[in-house]
């Protein structure tokens, strides 16, 4: 089975929090990791989502370790739109 790893870079303007990640994070940029295979049976190739993480800084260490978390992409989706929500409002 043939994965596909694409990772792409989000932005939060504001502290955040996601389900299943201890504590609010700080604003700044993030690394999204997603996984996906492909689905067997398909007449055209089609990918099913396996994972998504999210690279953090470690918690009581050193700057430069890291610690990857798996989330939900919906999760992560709702904290972009709250963080644009607080973002819009800030500038008004």
């Amino acid at each position: 089975m043939q994965e596909r790893v694409s990772q792409s870079l989000v932005r939060f303007q504001n502290p955040f929090s996601l389900r299943g990640v201890d504590g609010q994070q700080s604003a700044g940029t993030y690394t999204i990791e997603t996984t996906e295979v492909p689905i067997d049976g398909m007449s055209y190739l089609a990918h099913r989502r396996v994972t998504t993480t999210i690279t953090l800084p470690a918690l009581g260490t050193a700057s430069l370790s890291r610690q990857v978390i798996t989330i939900d992409p919906t999760d992560l989706e709702n904290a972009l739109r709250r963080d644009a929500l607080v973002a819009e409002i800030r500038s008004d």
